[in-house]
């Protein structure tokens, strides 16, 4: 087989989504619009690595954080246009995961 180097794009890819939470933080937020603390209790994930893994998905592009000028002030995260094509993607690997894993099975 001929030497085949992995493409750098797909490895960034997979670096991004890799992170720990950041597969199931998008996963949550393609039910919609979010407040943190929704999110938080949703996937149980601490709110500072949450606040982290926001951050870099914000950075990457894939999701965007919304201030409403409100009393108390309302933030909400939702997924770009960038993250939401990730859809069929995550909608893949939980079909999979449906059909190829087993919790029961021990290692």
């Amino acid at each position: 087989m001929a030497d085949q180097t992995i493409c750098p794009k797909f490895e960034k890819a997979l670096t991004i989504i890799n992170k720990r939470w950041a597969a199931l933080i998008i996963f949550q937020l393609l039910e919609g619009s979010q407040r943190f603390c929704n999110i938080e209790s949703s996937i149980g994930v601490s709110g500072r690595v949450l606040s982290e893994r926001l951050k870099d998905l914000e950075k990457e592009g894939l999701v965007k954080r919304t201030v409403y000028d409100e009393t108390p002030v309302r933030i909400e995260y939702s997924l770009t246009e960038k993250g939401k094509s990730l859809k069929p993607v995550l909608q893949a690997i939980q079909e999979w995961a449906d059909h190829s894993i087993d919790l029961n099975q021990n290692d």
